[in-house]
C-alpha cells in the first residue's frame, strides 16, 4: 500500500457528520447533526458544528476539528477587523472569499475541513461552500458536507422548492439531518438548526421546536 493511499484511507475512516444548508428567499438555514467520530468510535456526542462568525453571517464545520475551529477564530478576528476599520459589516461575498483565500494560502498543507457558509447582507441571502484548498461555490438552492451527505440531499432535493422560505426550510433542514442520523454512523446524537434573516440576524432554533417537528413524523432523536 503506497504512503498516499493510506493517508487517503485513513482521512476517509475519520470523518463523519452532516451540516446542510439552504438558500430561502428571505435568509438562509442551516442545520448539523452533533456527533464527533474518529473512526468507528463515538468520540463526542454534544459536538458544535455550526458557528456564528458575524451577526450577519455563520459557518458549518465538517472535517478535523481542530483545522476548522482555528479557521474560525481568523475569521472572527477578520470580520471584526473589517467592521471597525469599514465601519458596516464585510459582504458576505467577501467574507466567504477571505475564508477561501485562508484556505488556498494553506493548500500545501491544508486545513482538513469542508465548509458551508451562510449569510444576509444588503444584496440578500446567499450561501457558499468550500473544501480543503479554498474551492468556492455559491449555492443557489441546497448544499450538504459531511459522510451523510447522500441520506440529506435525498431529502433535500424532494422537498425544496422555488422561493422557499426560512419557515418552510426549517422542518425540511430537520428531516434532512434525521435522515442522515438513521442511515449514517458519522452522524447522530442530536441535530442543531439556525437561520439567518435580514431583520433578526443570526437565531438558533430550540430543543422543542426541533422535537416536536420529528413528532409530526413520528420520530424522535
Amino acid at each position: 500500500m503506497s504512503f498516499l493511499k493510506s493517508i487517503e484511507q485513513e482521512q476517509i475512516l475519520h470523518t463523519g457528520t452532516t451540516t446542510i444548508g439552504i438558500k430561502c428567499v428571505d435568509g438562509v438555514v442551516l442545520a448539523s447533526d452533533h456527533r464527533a467520530v474518529a473512526g468507528y468510535y463515538v468520540a463526542h456526542k454534544h459536538t458544535k458544528k455550526i458557528y456564528k462568525l458575524a451577526d450577519h453571517i455563520a459557518t458549518t464545520i465538517a472535517g478535523v476539528v481542530a483545522d476548522a475551529q482555528k479557521l474560525i477564530d481568523y475569521m472572527v478576528a477578520e470580520y471584526n477587523l473589517y467592521k471597525l476599520s469599514y465601519m458596516k459589516p464585510i459582504p458576505v461575498k467577501a467574507a466567504a472569499s477571505l475564508y477561501a483565500y485562508y484556505l488556498f494560502s494553506r493548500r500545501w498543507f491544508p486545513f482538513l475541513t469542508q465548509t458551508i457558509i451562510g449569510g444576509v447582507d444588503e444584496s440578500g441571502p446567499h450561501v457558499y461552500t468550500l473544501d480543503a484548498v479554498g474551492s468556492l461555490i455559491e449555492e443557489n438552492t441546497i448544499c450538504a458536507t459531511g459522510s451523510g451527505t447522500p441520506f440529506a440531499l435525498g431529502v433535500l432535493e424532494d422537498a425544496y422548492f422555488e422561493n422557499i422560505t426560512i419557515k418552510d426550510a426549517i422542518p425540511i433542514a430537520i428531516h434532512a439531518v434525521r435522515s442522515s442520523i438513521e442511515r449514517d454512523i458519522g452522524s447522530g446524537n442530536g441535530i442543531d438548526v439556525i437561520f439567518i434573516d435580514k431583520e433578526k440576524g443570526y437565531n438558533e432554533i430550540s430543543d422543542q421546536v426541533i422535537t416536536t417537528e420529528l413528532k409530526k413524523i413520528g420520530k424522535e432523536l
